[in-house]
């Protein structure tokens, strides 16, 4: 079990560790850019070409989506009322504990973990909650909110073509495919070479604010995963997936929307450092709790 743990959790710290590492040598790494290959090239092709050759019953994938919309409700419901007990602003920080890094760090744990099964899991969880993030999560810290932005999500196209061959029996072509996979596989490298950086650069505000919210998403995720898992009826690589994304740290777009929209960006980026580092350390428990 040790060494199953170890090898999955090696590669994420290097490739985050990498970034890191780069950034604090002050070497240039140009964030705006990777972000945009990895947000209209990596994800969308790294979404198709893991749905739409996977060899797994669409009803795990329908149930992955679902549970990702009750953890998002559950996760917006406990923080509002931690939040309001504690009179913290719900638009500077409850985004942070709505919304866990299933991408940067969820995808490769869950593909490690689970290989391609555990990906495309975690792809249809994810998938979810991109979408939420960028409508409901933006609308909610902006105060405003416009339709268009659904539509010019790179990943709904990729999601769409994918589902067409999933439950369909046409077969993917093989140029297709490999391309697909060719600049798919970019995606999860440049995620965490990118989370490494952000963590690099990231300036946060009060400590005693961000280690508590920290426990608070870190312990919530956890307890909701496993309460999805029971209450779905969930088992196998499923419910690992699903307690992993649930458990997850803040994710770095958090603080990106809160710098952007002037919500106390400096103690939003404080929960996600200390989430992170916190969610890292606690990951040998969590991996050994999925296993």
């Amino acid at each position: 079990m040790f060494g199953d743990i170890f090898s999955i959790l090696v590669p994420v710290f290097v490739c985050v560790g990498i970034g890191y590492g780069w950034s604090k040598s002050g070497r240039a790494f140009d964030t705006p850019m990777v972000t945009t290959i990895v947000t209209y090239f990596g994800t969308p092709c790294l979404v198709f070409y893991a749905l739409a050759k996977v060899e797994l019953d669409t009803s795990h994938l329908w149930n992955m989506g679902l549970a990702a919309l009750w953890a998002n409700l559950a996760f917006a419901v406990i923080g509002a009322v931690a939040l309001a007990i504690f009179k913290l602003p719900q638009r500077a920080f409850l985004q942070a504990l709505t919304w866990p890094n299933v991408g940067n760090v969820g995808l490769p744990l869950c593909l490690l973990a689970f290989g391609q099964e555990g990906l495309a899991l975690a792809i249809a969880f994810f998938t979810v909650y991109v979408v939420l993030q960028m409508t409901i999560g933006v609308a909610f810290v902006s105060g405003s909110f416009s339709p268009k932005s659904i539509l010019k999500m790179p990943i709904i196209p990729a999601t769409l073509l994918a589902s067409l061959f999933l439950f369909s029996d046409l077969e993917v072509p093989v140029w297709l495919f490999n391309t697909t996979k060719l600049i798919g596989d970019l995606t999860i490298p440049l995620m965490l070479f990118t989370l490494g950086v952000s963590l690099a650069s990231l300036k946060m505000g009060s400590l005693k604010t961000a280690v508590w919210l920290s426990v608070l998403r870190l312990g919530m995720g956890f307890g909701v995963g496993v309460a999805l898992v029971a209450l779905m009826g969930l088992s196998g690589p499923a419910a690992g997936v699903v307690i992993l994304e649930c458990a997850m740290p803040a994710a770095v777009f958090c603080y990106l929307f809160a710098q952007l929209y002037d919500q106390r960006p400096e103690e939003v980026a404080g929960l996600v450092i200390v989430s992170t580092f916190m969610g890292f350390a606690a990951l040998p428990a969590l991996l050994w709790y999925v296993l």
